[in-house]
C-alpha cells in the first residue's frame, strides 16, 4: 500500500489529491480528450511543489548513476555481492514497470539504521509533490516516466491498430498529467477516462480482450494501450487477459502490487532466493492469512502491539494498530468483507514497539521542531524501469497528525502517532487529503526528515527488490501460455470473497 499517495501502513498510507476535482460528485464521469501541448503545470502539481526548489542533496540523489549508488552501498555494505546488485538494477520487469515503495526509517538500541518496506504499490502517485529535478523540464517524472518506460513498452506491444488511453478511479491531478505527457510524446490525442468501480454505466468497456472507450458524444473507440490509474479493486472490471496493453496490469496488483497478502510471500521468497548475497527486502515481521478468530492469538506473539491489515485496501484504509484492549474490541466489532488479514509487528516508540525475532526496532522520526516534539513519517520512493536499469523518479514523506510519545495512553488512539497516510475518504469513490502533513522534497520540508544520502540510496533499493519480488510473483501466476494460473493463487490467497471478484477474460 499507493494514487494520491495510497498506501496501507502502521502510520504509512498513501496520500489522496485535495482538490474538489478529486470528488466525483464535482465532475462529470465523461471522458476527456487531451490534445498535444495542453501540460499546464499548475494543473499536475501541488501548489506548493510550483514555487518549491528541491534539496541540493536529494537532486544530487536523482542523477547519480546506477554503478555510483552499487560503489557507495557496497563500499558501506562490503558483504554485499556487488554482481548480484548490477544484476538486480538491470532486472527487466515483464509486468510491474513503475512502482512505489512506502518505507519506515527505523533504528535499534543499538543504532541499527534501517529503510523498512512498509508496502509496494502498482500505480504510485509522486509526481504531483515532487520539486522539478531542472527548472527546464517542466514535465519533470511525468515526461521521463512516457519516455523511458510507457513508450517503449507500448512500441514492443503487439496490437498496432487503435488509440491511447489513461484510465484513473483517483488522483485526477496525477492522472492528467500522465495524459498530457503522453500526448506530448506521441503527439496525438489521449482518451483521459475515469473507470470507478461505482458507475453502474462506466465509459470503458473489453470486447474480445480490446479496451473501448466512450466518448462525451456516445461514440466507442479502441484502445491499443492504456495507462492506468484504477487503483480500488482494479481486478474486479479490468480483466487479467487482454489484447490492449495495460500499463502496469492488473496481475501485478494481484501479486503484491495491490494485495499484502501475495506481497508478503513474494518478498520471502526473493529473500530466499538471495541468501548469501548480503541482500534482502526488510520488511516488519508478519504473519499472512490470519483468520479474524486468530487475531487476538497472533497479537499476543507480538507483545500485545501489532497492526492488523486487510490486505487489499490501500490509500490509507484497512490498516489498523492495536497497542491495548479497547483497540483490539473496537477491531473485532467491525464488519469485515474479507475473510483473511495479515498482521505485522508494531513500529512505534522504543518503549511500546514490538518485539522481534531481529529485535525491537522503531521510528526514528522526524528533527524535533520548536516544541521538541518527533512526529513518525514515512518515506515514498518511487522507481521506474528503463533501457539503463531501474531509477529513482520521485520522493515525498508524510508525518503523523500527533507528535509520538513515549508512552501509551489508552484513552488515545495510538493511529494519531502511527498513521502518516494523508486520505480521507468521504463517500464511494470520493475522496480528499490533509496535505499539510506532506513533507516535500525541497530546502525546506526535506531537512525535516532526518534522511541523508545513504539513507535514500537504502530506500532506492528496497524499491527495487520489492518492485523484482512482486513482478517475479506476477510471472509465477502465469503459465507459458500467459494464462492465469488460478489453482495456484488460490493456493496462495485461499479468500473467496477476493476470488470471486477476479475478472480473468
Amino acid at each position: 500500500m499507493t494514487e494520491a499517495m495510497e498506501t496501507a501502513k502502521v502510520g504509512g498510507q498513501s496520500q489522496q489529491d485535495a482538490t474538489p476535482s478529486e470528488k466525483p460528485a464535482d465532475r462529470a464521469r465523461i471522458t476527456e480528450i487531451v490534445q498535444p501541448g495542453s501540460f499546464e503545470p499548475e494543473r499536475h502539481f501541488y501548489p506548493r511543489v510550483l514555487n518549491a526548489s528541491i534539496h541540493p542533496l536529494v537532486g544530487f540523489f536523482m542523477h547519480l548513476r546506477n554503478d555510483q549508488i552499487i560503489n557507495r552501498y557496497c563500499h558501506l555494505h562490503p558483504q554485499t555481492d556487488r554482481k548480484a546488485l548490477e544484476a538486480l538494477l538491470q532486472y527487466e520487469p515483464k509486468h510491474l514497470r513503475w512502482a512505489g515503495a512506502d518505507l519506515f526509517h527505523t533504528t535499534t538500541a543499538g543504532g541499527r539504521r534501517e529503510m523498512v518496506v512498509i508496502e509496494t504499490n502498482s500505480c504510485p502517485s509522486g509526481q504531483k509533490a515532487m520539486p522539478l529535478p531542472a527548472d527546464f523540464k517542466e514535465q519533470g517524472g511525468y515526461q521521463f516516466l512516457v519516455e523511458n518506460t510507457f513508450a517503449p513498452a507500448v512500441a514492443k506491444h503487439r496490437q498496432r491498430t487503435g488509440e491511447l488511453a489513461v484510465i484513473y478511479d483517483k488522483n485526477h491531478m496525477g492522472s492528467s498529467g500522465y495524459a498530457a505527457a503522453i500526448a506530448d510524446h506521441f503527439n496525438t490525442r489521449v482518451f483521459f477516462t475515469p473507470f470507478y468501480g461505482s458507475d453502474p454505466n462506466p465509459p470503458v468497456r473489453f470486447r474480445d480482450g480490446l479496451m473501448e472507450v466512450r466518448d462525451e458524444a456516445g461514440d466507442w473507440h479502441q484502445i491499443r494501450a492504456a495507462f492506468r490509474y484504477v487503483t480500488q479493486k482494479p481486478w474486479n472490471r479490468i480483466p487479467l487477459h487482454t489484447k490492449t496493453l495495460i500499463f502496469n496490469p492488473t496481475l501485478a496488483c494481484l501479486a503484491g502490487g495491490r494485495n499484502k497478502m501475495v506481497a508478503a510471500m513474494a518478498y520471502d521468497l526473493l529473500n530466499a532466493e538471495l541468501a548469501g548475497t548480503g541482500l534482502q527486502i526488510r520488511i516488519p515481521e508478519t504473519e499472512r492469512d490470519v483468520h479474524l478468530d486468530q487475531i487476538p492469538l497472533v497479537l499476543r506473539k507480538f507483545g500485545g502491539h501489532a497492526v492488523i491489515k486487510v490486505p487489499y485496501s490501500n490509500a490509507g484504509q484497512g490498516v489498523f494498530t492495536v497497542t491495548n484492549q479497547r483497540e483490539l474490541d473496537e477491531f473485532m466489532e467491525r464488519e469485515h468483507p474479507y475473510q483473511r488479514f495479515i498482521v505485522q509487528s508494531l513500529i512505534g516508540n522504543y518503549e511500546w514497539s514490538s518485539d522481534g525475532a531481529l529485535g525491537r526496532f522503531y521510528h526514528i522520526g522526524t528533527v524535533p521542531d520548536r516544541h521538541n516534539r518527533i512526529f513518525v513519517a514515512d518515506l515514498r520512493m518511487m522507481i521506474v524501469s528503463t533501457p539503463e536499469g531501474y531509477r529513482p523518479l520521485a520522493l515525498y514523506g508524510r508525518r503523523a497528525g500527533e507528535p509520538l510519545s513515549d508512552t501509551l495512553d489508552d484513552s488515545v488512539s495510538s493511529w494519531s502517532m502511527l498513521g502518516t497516510n494523508l486520505s480521507v475518504k468521504l463517500g464511494v469513490d470520493s475522496w480528499d487529503t490533509e496535505t499539510g502533513r506532506l513533507l516535500l522534497m525541497d530546502r525546506k520540508d526535506f531537512n525535516r526528515l532526518g534522511v541523508g544520502l545513504d539513507d535514500m540510496i537504502k530506500a532506492f533499493i528496497q524499491a527495487v527488490l520489492a518492485a523484482i519480488a512482486i513482478d517475479k510473483m506476477a510471472a509465477t501466476l502465469q503459465t507459458q501460455k500467459g494464462r492465469f494460473r488460478q489453482r495456484l493463487f488460490q493456493s496462495i490467497n485461499d479468500d473467496q470473497t477476493l476470488l470471486d471478484e477476479i475478472l480473468i477474460d
